[in-house]
């Protein structure tokens, strides 16, 4: 059986990311999916030890023979293979019970079909083992009480790809080292990264919209280490767990390292119980600057690192976007975000703000399970040339996968192009806004915007046979005199400028 795996990227750069597949049931074995095989002498969520590998369809604490391992594996096992559109085999790796592999080539606002099969083999090179420990879910919070003795022995956990190498100290949890191989620097500064800080933070009259200006003199105990250990440990993804403890509350964070990714993500969830408190994830560079950058809408903006007014001294926390990023002329960290948008910095150290407990004017308004990931990303040169913006964007917009059989275009009623490109451009420094329908119905809306602070061109390039029509204000209205001029299909766009124009289909 074929599965059509179709890769679309909403985004207009071409993109090349790892991608996550749900496996279908085999139509001659519906009960046979790929999952993660659970390694020898792992805990449990119970804290039981298992003699063997763990699969579906069993209790996790029970676990298989190992020396009838190759049986089961050739018995009860299909591997599941990727293809891309020109016959070639993709890297995979299984995950639990999905696939991974490498989506290469993805075309902006387009996609690129990848083949899923199933076929009969050895699985041994292909899953590794993992050590399954407890966990939430995004709507079951499951109160921890089994602890990983080996972590609070001050065991190092190491995960490591081509780009980077990352050293979890076992004792806390925290970052002990991020060393950036290609350029043969380390990242981190004095202190350790990723360190849950608490604070006490009430006295506020408008208490959901205030922190106390004065929450770093009420330092709170630092989070408590209540579990470490791998989910997995693969060539395209390795992801190391830990469960730390705030008050009666529960951090579960996945650090996740992918195959060819300069990229560490942390990905969190919360069951969040505490009121008046504030925590804030810190992480020490190993630069001074005088200046951060932030992201703000359709541009970014550089706020100084030490205080010299009033002015200056109020602004101790301050939003962005997707990012901030602390440079010097030569080389840079970035730390993106997915929803959270309160940072402040020192000229050695970014922090970004988790969560509060605020009381008034709900009593419980962040009380329950929560979910959001951030991300460390070390970088050459400034955030410009890094590419920060678009790191940025890749994470709180990855690439959407979706699955169908294969049907053959005569019963289709026709054929789907193995790769598509809706529209695009090769500006590196023009963001996509919206590709919409007009308010009126009449037109297609192109918005985009220039991120970097210096001029662009835009000239479409289309499958669809697209082209500009013409310019419209943010309204969509006409724009009487346009101050832009149509040259060959292109226009020229002014640094940090939001433009709008309607679409043409050309015949």
């Amino acid at each position: 059986m074929f599965y059509r795996v179709i890769v679309f990227n909403s985004l207009n750069w071409q993109r090349s990311e790892l991608v996550s597949v749900a496996l279908p049931a085999p139509p001659e074995k519906k009960s046979c999916w790929v999952g993660t095989f659970h390694a020898t002498s792992g805990l449990t969520p119970g804290g039981r030890q298992t003699k063997g590998n763990a699969h579906q369809g069993r209790e996790q604490g029970e676990g298989l023979d190992m020396d009838n391992y190759s049986a089961d594996m050739q018995n009860d096992r299909n591997e599941w293979l990727v293809y891309d559109n020109e016959g070639k085999l993709v890297s995979s790796q299984v995950s639990d019970r999905d696939l991974l592999f490498v989506a290469s080539d993805v075309p902006g606002i387009g996609y690129r079909v990848f083949w899923l099969c199933c076929g009969f083999s050895d699985l041994d090179k292909r899953l590794y083992m993992s050590t399954p420990i407890p966990h939430f879910t995004d709507r079951v919070a499951k109160k921890i009480e089994s602890v990983n003795t080996v972590s609070l022995n001050g065991e190092r956990w190491l995960l490591e790809n081509d780009l980077l190498r990352v050293k979890v100290e076992g004792e806390t949890g925290n970052l002990e080292s991020v060393f950036d191989k290609i350029n043969e620097r380390e990242v981190l500064g004095k202190g350790r990264g990723n360190e849950l800080q608490v604070f006490q933070d009430e006295g506020q009259y408008w208490d959901a919209w205030n922190i106390d200006p004065n929450y770093q003199q009420y330092p709170l105990a630092s989070a408590k280490l209540i579990d470490i250990g791998w989910i997995e440990r693969g060539d395209l993804r390795s992801c190391l767990r830990v469960i730390r403890r705030i008050g009666k509350s529960e951090f579960c964070q996945d650090y996740i390292l992918e195959f060819g990714s300069s990229l560490l993500k942390i990905k969190c969830w919360v069951n969040w119980q505490e009121s008046h408190i504030l925590v804030k994830a810190a992480f020490p560079i190993n630069i001074e600057t005088d200046f951060v950058t932030y992201e703000i809408p359709c541009g970014a903006i550089k706020r100084m690192t030490k205080f010299q007014t009033e002015r200056d001294k109020a602004k101790w926390e301050v939003p962005a976007l997707r990012w901030a990023d602390i440079s010097d002329d030569n080389y840079g960290v970035s730390l993106l975000n997915d929803c959270k948008y309160g940072y402040d910095a020192k000229s050695d150290e970014l922090r970004l703000s988790l969560l509060r407990g605020s009381t008034w004017p709900d009593e419980e308004a962040d009380v329950g399970i929560h979910e959001f990931t951030y991300a460390v990303y070390p970088h050459l040169g400034g955030w410009e040339s890094a590419g920060t913006v678009q790191r940025g964007y890749e994470l709180n917009l990855p690439l959407f996968v979706k699955v169908m059989p294969w049907i053959s275009s005569e019963k289709s009623g026709g054929r789907l192009p193995q790769v598509y490109r809706f529209l695009g451009w090769g500006t590196d420094n023009l963001i996509l806004m919206a590709l919409k329908r007009s308010e009126n119905n009449q037109y297609w809306i192109l918005r985009c915007y220039e991120c970097l602070g210096r001029e662009a061109i835009l000239k479409l390039e289309s499958d669809a046979g697209l082209a500009l029509g013409k310019v419209v204000d943010l309204l969509e209205r006409d724009v009487a005199e346009p101050s832009v001029d149509f040259e060959g299909g292109s226009c020229e766009i002014l640094p940090w400028k939001i433009m709008s124009f309607t679409l043409d289909f050309m015949v």
